[in-house]
């Protein structure tokens, strides 16, 4: 009786498990170009290249997903637009002698993609993600730190941008 019980349920489970799809939604078919100009900063950090350093991985990123094809402005059936707002660097970690271990480098990033075939906003919405850092360490570390929170926005942003149809 326990076998045909515990066959049955395997049925199931395996039948079940057949009736969802993993695609999910994905990119309009009349879309298949996207224009990413490069971002603002209206951050204030002073972070030299910032803005170049976030708008050359995202195109990347774009092209590593290969959902859409990158290509400039004046060609593109969509376009991807972005400034960064904020990017404070403040202490995570303090050891009992209040010296600071540890810091935490958290960016966020304001995004508005366009369907300009259809001529409507997608979405516009901001996007916080962070890295953090040894503190005390030399400007590598640091920007290793930077360099994480960029990778999670970009994530973030390919996601919103190709998944959330």
């Amino acid at each position: 009786m326990k076998a045909i019980l515990h066959t049955g349920l395997c049925i199931i489970i395996f039948w079940l498990g057949g009736c969802y799809s993993f695609t999910g939604s994905s990119v309009p078919p009349h879309l298949k170009t996207i224009a990413i100009p490069l971002f603002d900063d209206q951050s204030g950090s002073g972070e030299p290249n910032l803005r170049e350093n976030l708008t050359n991985k995202l195109i990347d990123r774009f092209r590593q997903d290969n959902s859409l094809q990158i290509v400039d402005r004046s060609h593109s059936d969509s376009i991807l637009e972005g400034t960064i707002l904020s990017m404070p660097d403040e202490p995570q970690v303090v050891a009992t002698n209040e010296a600071v271990t540890k810091r935490k480098v958290t960016l966020t990033v304001k995004v508005s993609y366009q369907d300009m075939v259809l001529k409507k906003k997608v979405y516009e919405k901001e996007f916080t993600e962070w890295g953090d850092y040894v503190a005390g360490g030399d400007i590598t570390q640091r920007q290793a730190g930077i360099d994480a929170a960029i990778n999670k926005i970009i994530d973030d942003v390919l996601l919103a941008t190709v998944a959330n149809w």
